[in-house]
């Protein structure tokens, strides 16, 4: 399929302005991502109805803790990515065509197939994850047209690498994002992700531009980004410029990918970092990957009563009403019904 937001250069050549990245392409070529190749001069995607997985997932998982809690979506990913991350969580599907001779392998499943099986699994929505949905735009925005149609939302969990391009044409039909920032440091995306730290925080401001509901996730890497000056720095960020209610995740990291001999995340770690975002003034911060520990439970950011309880992926109890908590009446940011 013909790709969205590339234009022709000299040579035959064309430019993707789909991320960042803004590979210019040679005819026969492929972008960083792997797969938006050059045809004859013309960008296509290789990866459209190309599903690499799809399950049925708590909107928990994603994680989305401000968006219909409980609630279940229909997740599907394309093989490719448009980092290099030392530390994939998802590397035999997010790298396979970089790591695999160009390889892309995944299921025939058209959008018109994807909203038909979420409705019959009762989801709320549908997650376009596991990968980076920004290298699989086209299929992820035929999808989520559909879905609206249908009285589903959309969600992207993304690094956070679109161009303003993107953001503005995929948003109408995007209600929540959960964007990874990995770091406050230039080196940090440079050296582990090849890629540019700045324009993840344009895109996050792009995306709260547009009135997509926007949780951010960090997974704190030892010796790498778990300082805490640099927790502070981002904390400030996520406060300071996004606002207050920004949802904030720290999660522990396990050895992956190419990132073998860096150590799990210490719990200590986490608690320094809950601790560096409440003191920032963020209202809601969250563990993540770190079964019975708690810090999963999302509470009134003004009586502190208990308004949604957690364990892992599972919401036990939820006592919002309308959205406020039932004890002082005050809104929860969110989309809750």
């Amino acid at each position: 399929m013909e790709a969205l937001l590339y234009e022709k250069v000299e040579g035959g050549k064309v430019r993707c302005n789909l991320c960042w990245h803004r590979c210019l392409v040679r005819p026969g070529g492929r972008g960083i991502c792997g797969v938006r190749e050059n045809q004859d001069g013309t960008l296509v995607s290789l990866v459209y109805g190309k599903a690499i997985a799809r399950h049925v997932d708590s909107i928990e998982k994603k994680p989305l803790f401000h968006f219909l809690p409980g609630s279940r979506s229909y997740s599907i990913a394309t093989a490719g990515c448009n980092f290099k991350c030392r530390f994939c969580q998802n590397s035999e599907i997010a790298q396979m065509p970089g790591d695999r001779n160009g390889l892309i392998l995944g299921e025939n499943l058209p959008p018109e197939r994807v909203v038909k099986e979420a409705l019959a699994a009762g989801c709320a929505s549908i997650s376009y994850t596991y990968t980076e949905p920004t290298v699989y735009f086209e299929y992820a925005r035929d999808c989520a047209r559909l879905a609206v149609e249908a009285g589903l939302r959309n969600v992207f969990v993304t690094n956070g690498y679109m161009t303003p391009e993107a953001v503005e044409l995929v948003s109408p039909w995007l209600s929540a994002a959960n964007v990874d920032l990995k770091a406050m440091s230039a080196k940090f995306y440079k050296d582990l992700c090849q890629a540019v730290h700045e324009n993840v925080l344009t895109t996050l401001k792009r995306l709260r531009e547009a009135g997509v509901l926007v949780e951010v996730t960090t997974l704190l890497i030892p010796g790498w980004n778990d300082g805490i000056d640099e927790l502070r720095r981002l904390a400030d960020f996520l406060c300071q410029t996004l606002g207050p209610e920004t949802p904030w995740h720290v999660s522990r990291f396990h050895p992956a990918y190419r990132l073998l001999d860096a150590l799990p995340t210490p719990a200590a770690s986490l608690v320094q970092a809950c601790r560096a975002g409440k003191e920032a003034g963020l209202r809601y911060v969250y563990m993540g990957n770190v079964p019975g520990l708690g810090g999963e439970d999302t509470f009134c950011h003004n009586c502190q009563e208990l308004l949604v309880q957690r364990t892992g992926f599972t919401v036990r109890k939820n006592t919002l009403v309308k959205g406020a908590c039932p004890a002082c009446g005050t809104l929860a940011h969110g989309i809750w019904e």
